[in-house]
């Protein structure tokens, strides 16, 4: 809107700079983020840094209240998973509350990362063992 077009306008020069992302910007509306989200962004001067990874969590499936979440610890500065690791961790079967509950643990990326490439290891060699059936030949 108008009203939010002038706030991050508004909150750049307040930070001392000009806004120059109106493409972040634009990237998180069409990923679904709304107003609001955008102008907590602009008022902590991040948008530029965190549009991405948004777009990314929201990309991945993780609900909107997730999403809050690690969202608001990255603006807080608060450590966090990379988006990418906490894609990977998906893809390898955790849920979204195993998940969270690994970020709020404190895990690091690098621990998350050993975490998804076992379990990556284990799933690719699940049921691979085969049999010897012993009994004559014909």
């Amino acid at each position: 809107s108008d009203d939010t077009c002038v706030k991050v306008i508004t909150d750049a020069r307040q930070h001392q700079h000009p806004f120059s992302s109106a493409d972040a910007a634009v990237n998180l509306t069409n990923a679904g983020y709304g107003e609001p989200v955008i102008l907590e962004m602009t008022k902590v001067d991040q948008l530029d840094n965190l549009s991405g990874d948004a777009v990314m969590l929201r990309l991945v499936g993780l609900s909107d209240s997730a999403v809050d979440v690690i969202l608001h610890k990255r603006m807080r500065g608060q450590r966090t998973l990379a988006s990418a690791e906490i894609g990977r961790l998906k893809n390898t079967g955790l849920t979204e509350g195993q998940i969270m509950e690994r970020i709020n643990r404190g895990m690091t990326d690098a621990e998350a990362d050993k975490e998804a490439a076992y379990r990556e290891a284990t799933r690719n060699h699940a049921n691979t063992g085969f049999t010897r059936i012993h009994g004559r030949r014909r």
